[in-house]
């Protein structure tokens, strides 16, 4: 699996109506297809001409059941639909019984027709089981990655929230797809009309290929390790003062070694790395959602100086500070700041942690007793827990 976002795709600028069909599968989540269709009709609403047209596709013509118990109608059957410029099948529950073979003869027929071919939560699942996926890369929810990589290993599985990959368009579940729909609007008719769009369903940003799913990590490693889940859940609690690795590796009781092998193992990266990415995430939330200084954001997050929390951003997540919150609702709480970019390294051990919250919650401060160790951790106030 490759670890780069596909920059290849067929589309362009448009000139003629796109007609996009939606393939409904059995137990199909409502909210997946809401998110696709709903960007496509404000286009058309705010353009004052039709950019897109859609309908909806069953296997035989007849009203499918979504996973909220609502039927919905469908325009047409398999066998009936009219030609589509793509084609986005809608997953959800129970995806492996949801498609059946009339279904995958006909994806397999539009793939021969050149049909741009997409999934949304757990459509992909379908499109992979017609082996309409092999070789490229896709997006899917997180809770059908594991089966996905475990069924098709010749799919570049990824946990990003959606994968334009040539011709084919996959978006994992939830409210992904819209962001995937505004990509593409954007790509074919000009950032200003997704733009607007995303002012009139009130969305403060249209979140790109690179951005991730957020996976419960005992879902993402997939097998039973306890006590690396014991470690990352220690990070997660202390941002503001990160603990050193060898503590870390003492409070579960593990050699400093054990702790970097499981991180490579499972999470494919070093402790440091992961720890500087948690801490990065953290801080992403605290630009976007608060108006604390970047300085103040920078210690918040357990950075040594200002200087480094920027850099370290913008290698991470390919902009500044100040470039994340540009045009949003809190971007003048940094006035007057100047990011300085020099002079620092990206990856430094950091100050020992006099903190040690809990693993479960994030108080502004606290301690943990680590059973496993038998250690006990002096808490903010100073008493021995």
């Amino acid at each position: 699996m490759t670890n780069e976002v596909p920059s290849q795709h067929p589309f362009k600028v448009l000139t003629k109506p796109t007609h996009v069909g939606f393939l409904l599968l059995q137990n199909f989540t409502m909210m997946a297809l809401s998110s696709a269709v709903e960007p496509l009709r404000m286009a058309n609403q705010l353009s004052g001409r039709e950019l897109y047209s859609w309908g909806l596709v069953s296997s035989d013509g007849q009203p499918v059941k979504a996973s909220d118990g609502i039927s919905v109608a469908v325009d047409h059957s398999t066998k009936t639909a009219p030609a589509f410029d793509t084609l986005i099948v809608v997953g959800g529950v129970d995806i492996t019984r949801s498609c059946n073979r009339a279904e995958t003869e006909w994806l397999q027929l539009l793939d021969r027709r050149n049909t741009v071919l997409g999934g949304i939560c757990t459509g992909a699942y379908a499109l992979a089981s017609a082996h309409l996926l092999d070789g490229y890369s896709i997006s899917a929810h997180w809770e059908c990655i594991a089966a996905l990589k475990e069924s098709f290993p010749k799919v570049n599985t990824n946990s990003r929230l959606f994968t334009i990959d040539n011709n084919r368009i996959t978006a994992s579940g939830g409210i992904a797809p819209m962001d995937m729909m505004l990509h593409l609007i954007s790509m074919h008719h000009g950032n200003v009309l997704a733009t607007a769009i995303m002012e009139m369903f009130v969305c403060d940003r249209m979140r790109n290929p690179a951005d991730q799913q957020k996976i419960p990590l005992r879902h993402l490693l997939n097998t039973a390790q306890p006590k690396l889940v014991e470690i990352v859940e220690l990070m997660e609690a202390n941002i503001e003062e990160p603990i050193e690795l060898c503590d870390l590796a003492e409070f579960a009781g593990i050699s400093r070694r054990q702790l970097e092998r499981l991180f490579h193992n499972y999470l494919d990266c070093t402790p440091s790395r992961y720890y500087l990415k948690l801490r990065l995430e953290r801080a992403k939330q605290l630009l976007k959602q608060t108006t604390m200084p970047i300085i103040e954001i920078s210690a918040a997050c357990g950075f040594v100086s200002t200087p480094h929390f920027s850099r370290c951003y913008r290698k991470y997540m390919n902009q500044s500070p100040r470039q994340e919150r540009a045009g949003t609702w809190n971007e003048k709480a940094d006035e007057g700041y100047e990011e300085v970019l020099e002079g620092e390294t990206l990856f430094m051990d950091e100050a020992p942690s006099a903190k040690r919250a809990s693993p479960r919650s994030e108080p502004s401060f606290g301690s943990v007793k680590i059973g496993s160790t038998g250690r006990s951790v002096m808490s903010a106030t100073g008493t021995y827990l």
